[in-house]
């Protein structure tokens, strides 16, 4: 599908600013101004993300009394259980608070739902059998914020419910949690809005510390490090998708450094199985390497698999463990193909704005990664269905132009239950209604966005020359990462390119050879172009992000090609 080019305006006067202040390249400042950041402090910090830096998560509505009550339930020995959701986030989530309450000596349990029988978030029947195994105190991770009549179900069995999630706040907090954690809701201080869950589940942990700290309750025990939790924090918050800015920039920046120095044993071994280059370990691996690998357990089977994995503390356990993810994650692999192929002669007979479809024997675990496909490829919000005797549970992926939650909203009469935020959510419907929500749905598209809306655009820092593009500026590139949702891969591009040649890899992939005028040609890859090929000659211009590949100790510099047209 033909992309729109959109080439940011230069601001020469503050690249000078930016320059002259942070000793960088013009280029690196304009990347900076880009982002946003044209103060010489705030760019400093955002070069130099530092834990003291973390804001005071006592700011946190109704932190206190969550922190109250667990120290309630610690000093008198309660069970308590983590509850939490079956995808990345919710499985790092629900170990780091686990992990947390072993060390300090409290009695904790997990629970994770079954995404098929049980479905997202929190269940009547669940709660019911944690009271029953002698749990007094439920605390949710990236979950409960919707889960209104199941929390007036806790309060009713005498279940205390901490909520601790992230999500949007559709029908307000919940009246029968005891203490909802959560920075989009009203009345709430916290100055960032953006935590993944388990960014949320840290802040918790840290506070809880502080508290457990002025009571004395380390006088006699060892007070954790809680910077070793930040593997999994970072895991859990580039999983999510969230913005790697403010926050969550500082805790995935260290959290990569605590996840490269191996110490966790289920993250080591599922790093050796993923077959991650040694010294690779960036937001990138993490993202389309390892997260997949913790979702696959989800999607198709238990989360538990996952989870155990991440609280294990048995070197042979988790090699075991990892291995099996690894498998899970090749069926998972072949199940979304042969999903995406469906979905593809489906479309064959579907017409209008929007993308919506359903079919029986769908595995409702991997329709949203499929839904993201289709999106991406045709530039149109999807949802895919997973049908399953009357009823269809739904995964919903937007486009930048396009706000999913509030497509949903507009149809919400026809749906059982919706959620999420902008960019993904979930929904279930009835069959008999699936046609009608299609009509809604793409009636509600079409009122707000037309053809050229639903173009894609791809947004780039600058053109350049490739001889712009020494050491010393990929280094200051590689000093804004972790990169990812809202700190994006810097994008460049280059006009009036010669190709030397190209060759399909795999049966998706395009990888060239781009000419560079008294140096050795540029190996670059660009993934899902392969119908471009072949290509060769003068006057292309390509989109385009540099990066250092690394092997056997010798770094090359490479390109990680976004669009190639005749020219910019």
């Amino acid at each position: 599908m033909k992309k729109r080019w959109k080439i940011s305006p230069a601001n020469i006067e503050l690249q000078e600013v930016l320059g002259r202040e942070l000793d960088i390249l013009p280029l690196t400042a304009q990347l900076l101004i880009n982002r946003g950041l044209v103060e010489p402090d705030k760019a400093s910090s955002f070069l130099r993300p530092e834990l003291k830096d973390l804001h005071e998560p006592f700011l946190m509505k109704d932190m206190g009394k969550a922190v109250d009550r667990i120290l309630k339930a610690l000093e008198g020995g309660e069970k308590i259980a983590v509850y939490g959701d079956y995808d990345v986030d919710g499985t790092t989530s629900t170990a780091l608070l686990h992990l947390f309450f072993k060390e300090i000596g409290g009695v904790s349990e997990c629970y994770i739902p079954c995404r098929r029988t049980e479905g997202y978030g929190l269940n009547s029947a669940a709660l019911k059998k944690l009271k029953d195994a002698g749990v007094s105190l439920v605390i949710t991770v990236d979950c409960g914020v919707s889960n209104h009549e199941e929390l007036a179900y806790a309060r009713s069995i005498g279940l205390d419910c901490i909520v601790s999630d992230h999500h949007e706040l559709e029908m307000g907090a919940p009246e029968g949690a005891l203490a909802v954690l959560n920075p989009k809701q009203n009345g709430c201080a916290f100055p960032f809005k953006s935590l993944a869950g388990v960014g949320v589940a840290f802040n918790l942990a840290i506070a809880l510390r502080a508290r457990l700290r002025e009571t004395g309750w380390f006088v006699k025990r060892e007070e954790p490090n809680l910077r070793r939790y930040l593997d999994l924090v970072a895991v859990g918050t580039i999983a999510d998708l969230v913005p790697l800015v403010d926050e969550n920039r500082i805790l995935v920046s260290h959290g990569l450094k605590e996840l490269s120095g191996g110490a966790r044993l289920g993250l080591k071994a599922l790093v050796e199985a993923s077959g991650v280059k040694p010294g690779r370990l960036d937001a990138d691996s993490v993202a389309f390497q390892l997260a997949p690998r913790i979702n696959a357990a989800g999607r198709l089977g238990s989360a538990m698999t996952a989870l155990r994995l991440l609280i294990t503390d048995d070197a042979k356990e988790a090699a075991s463990l990892a291995g099996e993810l690894n498998r899970e994650n090749s069926l998972r692999q072949r199940i979304e193909e042969e999903t995406l192929l469906e979905a593809l002669e489906l479309m064959k007979v579907e017409s209008g704005l929007g993308i919506v479809l359903a079919k029986e024997g769908w595995n409702p675990g991997v329709i949203g990664i499929v839904a993201s496909r289709l999106a991406d490829r045709f530039g149109q919000p999807t949802v895919m269905i997973a049908l399953e005797g009357e009823t269809g549970k739904g995964s919903a992926r937007g486009v930048k132009s396009f706000n999913m939650l509030e497509g949903l909203k507009a149809c919400s009469l026809l749906l059982h239950k919706y959620g999420g935020h902008k960019a993904a959510a979930g929904l279930t419907i009835a069959r008999e209604n699936i046609d009608s929500f299609r009509d809604e749905f793409q009636a509600h598209i079409s009122e707000r966005l037309n053809e050229d809306d639903l173009t894609p655009e791809i947004v780039l820092d600058a053109v350049v020359r490739l001889d712009d593009l020494d050491p010393r500026f990929i280094s200051e590139i590689e000093r804004l990462a972790p990169f990812g949702a809202s700190n994006r891969e810097p994008l460049l591009a280059v006009a009036d390119a010669e190709i030397l040649a190209t060759e399909v890899v795999g049966s998706r992939h395009l990888r060239l050879k781009v000419s560079r005028k008294g140096l050795s040609a540029l190996s670059a890859i660009g993934f899902g172009l392969a119908p471009l090929h072949p290509m060769k000659g003068t006057g292309f211009g390509i989109a385009f992000s540099p990066y250092m590949d690394e092997w056997q100790g010798t770094r090359n510099l490479k390109l990680r090609v976004k669009d190639v047209r005749p020219s910019v």
